[in-house]
């Protein structure tokens, strides 16, 4: 059976149900496709969110699936495997549903890939972090450890020094002659102290993190590792549908403008599938914004179209 709705919104976390919130409001027949894997789950809350800061991030998604359902909005737990534009634009589900849209808004978002260091996986969103700005505070004046994946990790290192003055930086498979000038003398001033070698784990005692071992079987005792993961944006029903994306040294990501309108009509995106580095607060407003373009713009159209009748 197909069925057809004014706006799709692909993703259901913050973005796509920031989006669906407006739209519902807006009396736009809305179904979110939610497959139900946040960025952020591993971590036990979020912070930089004002009135929000330190809730529990799934608590914060079913608080926002709850004040959809207000509005009539339909959210299904399922997964979009295709899409294609004709008249309206097509999307066929996992389950082997097939729906139907005059508009959509694509919030997919990314995955994060870790560094192939054992016990690292284990402990993300624990004690091995990857954004000062998310858990510096909670971590602050410990023993850091920052394990370097390319050598712009230096940049990593040096921003946490905010939030303490101990930090380690483990240069892992990047060689030292990898650093600029500029690189050295930074890490110097801050009193980073910089450890080449590869890393072969981390060690934890009493399910706390307390170093980190070379392969040469050295270990430094640490409490806290950050390390800057592999951006993975899930871009692959935006290159179906043939929009325009932007290559950074984070991964590619949708063109897109003001309003989270890509480079095809129609289909707007917003969240991580526009960025790397946006965060919750920052999705919630992209997602507004393409909700309340979106509503506009198809009132317009719909007027259009009755005045040429």
């Amino acid at each position: 059976m197909t069925e057809t709705y004014e706006v799709i919104v692909i993703g259901g976390g913050t973005a796509g149900l920031s989006a669906a919130l407006v739209l519902g409001r807006a009396r736009r027949r809305t179904l979110v496709i939610d497959a139900g894997e946040p960025r952020n789950a591993p971590a036990a809350h979020m912070q930089g969110y004002l009135s929000r800061d330190g809730m529990p991030p799934a608590e914060f998604l079913a608080i926002g699936r709850e004040e959809i359902a207000r509005y009539g909005v339909e959210l299904v737990r399922d997964r979009a495997v295709d899409v294609t534009r004709g008249k309206d634009f097509a999307v066929a589900l996992a389950s082997g549903r097939h729906v139907h849209a005059r508009r959509l808004v694509i919030t997919t978002g990314l995955k994060d890939e870790l560094p192939a260091v054992p016990g690292v996986a284990e402990r993300f969103g624990r004690d091995v972090l990857h954004c000062p700005y998310c858990h510096g505070w909670e971590v602050r004046d410990r023993a850091f450890g920052v394990l370097a994946t390319t050598p712009m990790s230096v940049h990593q290192a040096l921003i946490v020094t905010q939030w303490s003055k101990d930090v380690t930086f483990f240069l892992h498979e990047v060689a030292e002659d990898d650093l600029s000038d500029d690189d050295l003398r930074r890490l110097a001033a801050a009193g980073v102290e910089v450890v080449p070698g590869e890393v072969a784990g981390v060690v934890v005692e009493d399910d706390r993190l307390t170093g980190v071992r070379l392969a040469d079987g050295t270990v430094h005792e640490r409490e806290v590792l950050f390390t800057a993961p592999r951006a993975v944006p899930q871009t692959g029903l935006l290159e179906r549908l043939g929009a325009e994306l932007n290559e950074t040294p984070f991964g590619a990501y949708a063109v897109v403008d003001a309003t989270g309108l890509t480079s095809v009509p129609g289909v707007w995106a917003a969240g991580n599938a526009v960025g790397f580095s946006e965060q919750v607060v920052n999705a919630a407003s992209g997602g507004y914004r393409a909700g309340a373009t979106i509503n506009g713009e198809l009132l317009m159209s719909d007027l259009d179209t009755a005045v040429q009748v």
